[in-house]
């Protein structure tokens, strides 16, 4: 499976819009641009994607900035990955054998790949990312 680019920039700001999904107030965009060194123009497009698809929402002005739209444990990676890739994610492996079983392998190797996708949440992997604080 290749994740491009755009891909994995969605990805991390969605994570980071996840991780401030309880707080307050919108979370600007140069705050994630610079967070994970992506692009801010770049990364501008690509949560424009995202809006249009319902996953997030934005607030105009200087406080401005974007949110999850929903509850980060009801958005799958999978669900990111198609509105930025398209369904391209999931096309069939690239190399075709006319050996039927080891065909047969490789598109079952790309549905597990899918179904891995489409049940890790974003709230998941937000959590993961995370360090506990420990006091002694």
């Amino acid at each position: 499976m290749k994740i491009s680019a755009k891909a994995e920039y969605a990805c991390l700001a969605v994570i980071a819009l996840a991780d401030r999904h309880d707080g307050e107030r919108p979370v600007p965009i140069r705050e994630i641009a610079e967070a994970h060194d992506i692009p801010e123009t770049f990364l501008t497009q690509i949560l424009i994607r995202l809006k249009g698809a319902g996953l997030v929402v934005s607030t105009r002005g200087s406080s401005g900035g974007y949110r999850l739209a929903r509850d980060p444990l009801t958005i799958s990676l999978g669900d990111v990955l198609r509105v930025v890739d398209g369904e391209d994610f999931q096309e069939r492996p690239q190399r075709q054998s006319s050996f039927g079983a080891l065909a047969e392998l490789w598109e079952r190797i790309q549905a597990s790949q899918v179904e891995i996708l489409n049940r890790t949440t974003i709230a998941h992997l937000a959590a993961q990312g995370k360090t506990p604080d420990w006091t002694i």
